[in-house]
Order: structure tokens, then C-alpha cells, then sequence
């Protein structure tokens, strides 16, 4: 006997959808309250999560801005994104000598879109193309003779540890700010191709509301684990990140391929304008 259609989907559920996030402290309000019985979430470098989009094995991910330039099929499913207007706290570069002396950038394993933005304004602003090594998970700033080094995440937020003192260290976050005028967009809520990701875009934007209004309790939770008190966590959290990608979130988008383009870390856009029929 064949079975309805009804009696078939009953029977043989979907199976969830699989999403990526990001495991540092920038994304606890975006997922704070996400899980589901219908959602398999996971926890991941940002680089990572990228690979394993492209590579079918999530159905969405938090993943670097700058692999959406790479992967034109990624589509953008929300609006809730990881941005600054200004600090952003936890994206640093660490200089041993001065900016226009760099030879040598060490960038932190789990980095591609801040990898992206210190190699930008390396070049845009001294002319500077540094040799690229991989700093690893685990490792510290004294493991590496870089000129200068990249830290991202939770590692950014404590204190420099190794390699002696550091002559400059700037927040990348600031400098792209001040430098363009424009926020920055350090990663975006990505879809695969095929992925059903319709219904999944207003619980991701209604996530990052919820969070919103949870911000002192996720610093009550958080703050010990990452060495910061409460207060210093709910600043970071509420002062230093945001979460919305509107028209100057675009804007800085455009600007940032652009450069990184120019620069050979992504792709020519091929046909019309940038991001059409891809973001909300």
C-alpha cells in the first residue's frame, strides 16, 4: 500500500537545519535564545564556518563578509550582522615596529575578512604588501617575529601576551572608521545554494532583538570566562559591536570589495551591481 503524501512527510520528518555561528563572545546576541529542535547549531572559527558552507556541510553560517566577494552563490539571509560604528574592541593589529616599516603580517588562523582589512590599510595607507603567515590557534604573540600581528576574538579582548613590548597597536574596527567614515561589516548570516533558508531569516533577525534586550544577562554569563568583568563585557557587547546591516552597512560592503578587489583578495563582480538580488 502506498503511503499519502501527509502520511510520508509525518512519518519522515525534514531534518534540521544546520547552522554555523561564530564561537566567540561577538556572537552571543546573535544566537542567545536561537536553538531549536528544528535547528542543528553549531560553533566555529569564522574561517572555518566559511569552508564548511562551500562545502554543503551547513545550511547557513555566521560567516567573514569578505567570503561573500569570493563565493558570489552565498546569498545573504538577514539582516542581523557583526559591525562596528567605531572600536570594535576585539579586532587588533599589534605592531613591533613602526606602520610604514612592516615586512612581515602574522594574522590570526581563525581571521579571513580582518585579515582582509589590515592588509587594505597596510596597502592603502603605506603602500605595503607584508609576507602573510598564519598565526595558529593556541599560539600567542610572542610565537611569531612578525612586524606586526593580527588578533581577533576573544584573544583580541585580553591583554598582549609575548613577544615584549608593542610600539603601536590599532583597533581595526577605528581605523576603517575614521579612515572611510563608514561602519564595518565583520561578518553576515550567509546561505548556500539550495538551502531553504526562508523561514529561518526572520527567527535569525528576531535572535538578534532578543539579544538585544539581553545584553546585561549575557554579560553576567560570559564575562568571567573571557577575563572581563561584567560591566567591561556588557560595554563591549552594547558600545563596541553592532548588529544591523542597513544602507551604511552596504555602503561600507560596496567600499571594502572594492578595495579588496583591487587588491587581488577577491574576485572581479561579474554583471550588474554589486550585491543585487543578494542582500535584503
Amino acid at each position: 500500500m502506498i503511503r499519502s503524501v501527509d502520511a510520508f512527510d509525518s512519518a519522515c520528518p525534514l531534518p534540521p537545519i544546520s547552522v554555523g555561528a561564530v564561537q566567540y563572545l561577538n556572537t552571543r546576541p546573535l544566537v542567545h535564545g536561537l536553538a531549536a529542535a528544528d535547528l542543528a547549531l553549531s560553533f566555529d572559527l569564522p574561517s572555518r564556518l566559511a569552508d564548511r558552507l562551500a562545502a554543503g556541510r551547513l545550511d547557513v553560517a555566521l560567516v567573514p563578509s569578505i567570503e561573500v566577494f569570493r563565493h558570489p552563490d552565498f546569498r545573504i539571509v538577514s539582516d542581523a550582522c557583526i559591525g562596528c560604528r567605531g572600536p570594535v574592541m576585539s579586532v587588533k593589529l599589534l605592531f613591533r615596529v613602526p606602520p610604514r616599516k612592516v615586512r612581515s603580517l602574522a594574522v590570526d588562523e581563525g581571521s579571513r575578512t580582518s585579515a582582509a582589512l589590515a592588509r587594505i590599510l597596510l596597502h592603502e595607507m603605506y603602500g605595503l604588501e607584508p609576507r602573510i603567515e598564519s598565526l595558529p590557534i593556541g599560539s600567542s604573540s610572542g610565537d611569531t617575529e612578525a612586524d606586526a600581528i593580527l588578533l581577533i576574538g576573544d584573544r583580541a579582548l585580553g591583554p598582549a601576551s609575548g613577544g615584549g613590548a608593542f610600539q603601536l597597536i590599532w583597533d581595526l574596527g577605528d581605523e576603517w572608521c575614521r579612515w572611510t567614515g563608514l561602519p564595518f561589516v565583520f561578518a553576515v548570516w550567509a546561505a548556500r545554494p539550495g538551502a531553504d533558508s526562508v523561514e529561518l531569516v526572520t527567527r535569525l533577525e528576531a535572535a538578534r532583538d532578543r539579544g538585544r534586550t539581553q545584553l546585561p544577562a549575557i554579560a553576567a554569563a560570559e564575562a568571567a570566562a573571557h577575563g572581563l568583568t561584567k560591566s567591561q563585557c556588557l560595554a563591549y557587547l552594547r558600545d563596541n559591536l553592532h548588529y544591523d546591516l542597513g544602507a551604511h552597512e552596504l555602503e561600507a560592503l560596496r567600499l571594502f570589495r572594492s578595495h579588496a578587489v583591487r587588491l587581488g583578495l577577491a574576485p572581479r563582480p561579474v554583471g550588474q551591481a554589486v550585491f543585487q538580488g543578494q542582500l535584503p
